[in-house]
């Protein structure tokens, strides 16, 4: 189906239409790889600069010039809200998300109230403001994004990053009924942060979902996927492009094919053609390595490539990397890519669905 004349080549693929050229974006596209972002954040906390609106909408647009990319990131965090709210969260360089007093009893469900987005974050709706009038959505819109339930749960409860997630699945199973008033409050809290920016300019969405493969298939559908849903089906009146990515979630695809998002991104470890299988009839995001970035141009092009004619195999297809742009990426080998994706991507999709 060939998409509307004004409809740009991201929103296209996500609505899995014919888009005029193969849509590129790079998760992580604004931060620590280019420069131009190190010079306009300073050294200070980035929870600081994203409220800074005429910063935060700088860096938001500065991969946007630099490469030419299909869709703009807001730059912000997915601890935003809980840090607004005064849950006590901060975001420590070379660590992550940082909880000073974690969740840890019924107690803690009293820290965290309502998020009142004209309120808690008005520099986040003044910073999609600045950037809807700045981008033109027919080529370059908008994508604002939040924290999924559960991934925003798990720094709550573990109180910062964890390769175990021991806390976490020590309170989903030996308090179910609490764990269920967690997630539930904080996918309200993303159905207000999303619609917030939904409202002032944002033209799609993205919950990320991080750390849910951290999950066994059984632990997924009964702890994180009912609060995913109920997100995505809030936002279903906005009319916008809903899209789910996590890491690490090959077993979980044909789970998060139910969540109520149109789009699901996938991450480097399962090739596109295997992972449209299991999200039948839904377009895909991703999902070149980004560690093979790091090794080359040429290398690089060379599977992304191979990417692009997997990605035939799903009804859209929007080009990105299986998780975010690592510090040490050359922006150049960035470049090249998003280069050859408008060039070839289309004729080498065409080539991977007959072969």
């Amino acid at each position: 189906m060939a998409a509307a004349p004004d409809l740009s080549p991201f929103l296209a693929a996500c609505r899995g239409e014919e888009p005029s050229r193969a849509p590129i974006w790079f998760q992580r596209q604004a931060g620590r790889s280019l420069p131009e972002y190190r010079a306009a954040r300073g050294t200070g906390s980035i929870l600081e600069a994203i409220a800074q609106p005429e910063v935060a909408a700088e860096v938001t647009l500065q991969p946007v010039r630099r490469y030419g990319v299909d869709a703009a990131v807001l730059f912000s965090d997915i601890v935003v809200p809980v840090h607004a709210i005064g849950f006590g969260i901060d975001v420590v360089p070379g660590r992550g998300p940082v909880a000073d007093r974690p969740f840890s009893s019924a107690a803690d469900l009293d820290r965290l109230r309502p998020l009142e987005p004209e309120v808690d974050i008005p520099y986040v709706i003044e910073t999609v403001r600045i950037l809807a009038a700045e981008l033109d959505p027919a080529v370059t819109p908008l994508l604002g994004f939040a924290g999924a339930p559960f991934t925003v749960a798990s720094y709550l409860v573990e109180g910062g990053p964890s390769r175990t997630f021991a806390k976490v699945k020590a309170l989903m199973h030996a308090e179910p009924d609490l764990w269920a008033q967690l997630v539930d409050r904080l996918a309200d809290m993303a159905i207000a942060f999303t619609s917030a920016q939904v409202a002032a300019g944002a033209q799609a969405v993205q919950l990320f979902d991080s750390w849910a493969g951290s999950l066994s298939p059984k632990e997924y559908q009964r702890f994180a996927l009912p609060a995913t849903q109920k997100v995505f089906a809030a936002l279903g009146d906005l009319g916008v492009p809903r899209i789910l990515f996590g890491v690490g979630t090959g077993e979980l695809l044909s789970l998060m094919a139910t969540s109520g998002a149109d789009v699901i991104g996938i991450d480097w470890r399962v090739p596109l053609d295997v992972a449209a299988t299991r999200v039948t009839g839904l377009p895909v995001q991703g999902n070149l390595d980004p560690a093979i970035v790091l090794a080359g141009t040429e290398l690089a092009l060379g599977e992304a490539r191979d990417v692009l004619r997997r990605g035939s195999a799903a009804p859209g297809h929007i080009f990105n990397l299986g998780h975010g742009v690592l510090p040490e990426t050359d922006p150049a080998v960035l470049e090249a890519i998003v280069t050859m994706v408008h060039e070839e991507g289309l004729s080498l999709r065409a080539e991977g669905m007959h072969t």
